[in-house]
């Protein structure tokens, strides 16, 4: 059966990308490797960083500019909190936010949680697909989001719709090509309704040395 373990990012650069992860505070969450496979647009996923307090976000948005990242949206308050988002020079979303809206102390670089946010084209449809193969939901809002268990994982797996995934981070919907991202967990490698790749997590624990719920070796 299926179980969520890793994240690995397909980057033109890789030593470029482990440099931008560290510097942002992504490098124990995520493993990259190299891939050129061709992509345009939007790649129909983001990375999701729950923080705090706002200072935190604004202090790993900083970290993440001067490392070399674009800005998508200024953080800025909303009904809902506040933040952000920003786009890695290898082309990975990241939003950062926070349901705080006033500071409780220093401003500190520390994430408390990171969600990969798959969008889909039908979200009760790849709930499915996915419950069939060994997931267990954790919260379901019908067609607007789903988060798996993901307990061998540090990072939350959830699906959104690709057209409000894009419009939450700032960009188009309309991509191309590959997603250039591979999911580690699968019993054995398969490709989901939408393409998103998942990988059999033994064989990158193999090849790798890493361990269930822990990024593998960076290459």
């Amino acid at each position: 059966m299926t179980s969520f373990e890793s994240v690995i990012l397909e980057v033109p650069d890789p030593e470029a990308a482990d440099a931008f992860y560290d510097a942002f505070g992504l490098g124990p969450y995520v493993d990259v490797r190299a891939s050129d496979a061709p992509t345009t647009g939007f790649r129909g996923f983001a990375l999701s960083l729950v923080v705090s307090q706002p200072g935190n976000v604004d202090a790993l948005i900083g970290a993440a500019v001067d490392a070399g990242a674009a800005t998508l949206k200024p953080a800025t308050k909303g009904f809902w909190g506040y933040g952000g988002v920003v786009r890695a020079p290898d082309g990975t979303i990241c939003k950062i936010a926070t349901s705080n809206k006033k500071d409780t102390g220093p401003a500190v670089r520390h994430i408390d949680q990171v969600a990969l946010l798959l969008g889909v084209a039908d979200v009760k449809a790849s709930r499915r697909f996915y419950v069939d193969r060994g997931l267990t939901v954790a919260k379901s809002f019908g067609g607007r989001y789903v988060e798996f268990d993901t307990p061998a994982s540090a990072v939350t797996l959830a699906l959104y719709p690709r057209r409000a995934l894009a419009k939450d981070t700032g960009v188009p919907q309309e991509g191309t090509g590959s997603h250039r991202i591979v999911i580690g967990g699968a019993a054995e490698a398969f490709t989901d309704p939408d393409g998103f790749v998942w990988e059999a997590a033994s064989v990158r624990r193999d090849e790798q040395g890493g361990a269930p719920g822990r990024p593998a070796r960076r290459r």
